[in-house]
């Protein structure tokens, strides 16, 4: 299966408010990312490090379409291309990509270039949205504008400024008895770098108390720990303290989806990782993750992934053995 190409693409737009972003200085900046980040993950797919939040991300062969779920966090990417797709939109990331998800979405993913001799490299920070916020109330950031309409998933060029930034913290899985003392001040930089650049607003609309976008998320929250349970819009619009159909507009803006699409994704990702993970055979999965229906599960599995729910299951398998 193949992310749809009908899907509307969005690709990283050249701006004003990141100089530099394709001169020289960044593609050598680049360049060193993805060599910093091959010295230090050499096995297929994610790689925790001992600086909190960091993750560090590997391919070496293209992928079929696969689900998952993006936590807020930024991903510099250094090497290959990725296909993102959410609702009916599609995110290209490349090597000068960086990608912003602001809210907890479930995306398909399709590793799209990637080879043993040039694997797909990326590194992946969680963002700490306590320190987000605590940043944004410094007095240079009070009075910038907040981005009507915020996504919850954007990307832009990558900075020569935020990559510097990153090569540092990569630095520090090299001398590891700085990580403690110096850890928390670079991600505190990487955020400041990232509200300086064209993504600023997008992730100001979403930790800024009281906005609109900062409402919706606080419901994608709650429906994100709460999706195997009966949907009701009522109650989710009641957490974002809105009217039904304002909570409507904002949620599709924020996620790309409606609120029962949502959901959906959210149980089938879920019934995924279950099936892979423990084994559970596929009505059994499906009335875990909340659906009453294991043919209507069936059906909707093999919309979204291609696959009936075993046979998807025992591919990916397949997959994982020939890998290792």
């Amino acid at each position: 299966m193949r992310i749809g190409t009908a899907n509307r693409a969005e690709k990283p737009r050249k701006t004003s408010t990141d100089p530099g972003s394709d001169g020289d200085q960044a593609i050598a900046l680049r360049s060193e990312l993805a060599h910093k980040i091959a010295a230090h993950i050499q096995v297929e797919g994610d790689q925790v490090t001992p600086v909190p939040g960091l993750v560090l991300f590997r391919r070496t062969a293209l992928t079929s379409c696969y689900s998952a779920t993006y936590e807020p966090s930024i991903i510099v990417y250094g090497q290959g291309e990725k296909h993102v797709n959410i609702g009916s939109a599609m995110y290209v990331c490349d090597a000068s990509t960086l990608q912003l998800t602001s809210v907890d979405m479930p995306v398909i993913s399709q590793v799209t270039q990637a080879s043993q001799e040039k694997p797909i490299l990326a590194l992946i920070l969680k963002l700490d949205m306590p320190s987000v916020r605590e940043i944004l109330s410094q007095e240079e950031f009070l009075s910038a504008d907040v981005c009507a309409g915020t996504r919850g998933m954007a990307i832009a060029k990558s900075t020569p400024e935020l990559l510097s930034s990153c090569i540092r913290l990569l630095d520090l899985l090299d001398t590891p008895r700085d990580i403690p003392f110096l850890a928390g001040l670079m991600q505190r930089e990487i955020v400041y770098r990232l509200l300086r650049s064209s993504l600023g607003k997008h992730l100001r609309a979403i930790a800024t108390l009281g906005e609109q976008s900062n409402r919706t998320a606080r419901a994608v929250v709650w429906l994100k720990e709460s999706f195997s349970k009966p949907l009701r819009v009522e109650d989710l619009a009641a957490v974002a303290k809105m009217s039904v159909s304002t909570f409507h507009q904002h949620f599709r803006t924020l996620t790309q989806m409606s609120p029962l699409q949502y959901q959906k994704r959210m149980r089938l990702h879920m019934a995924r990782v279950r099936m892979m993970t423990e084994g559970l055979d596929a009505a059994s999965a499906a009335f875990e993750v909340g659906y009453e229906s294991a043919s209507q599960f069936n059906r909707e599995y093999r919309r979204l992934f291609g696959l009936p729910p075993m046979r998807d299951i025992k591919a990916r398998q397949l997959v994982e053995v020939e890998r290792n």
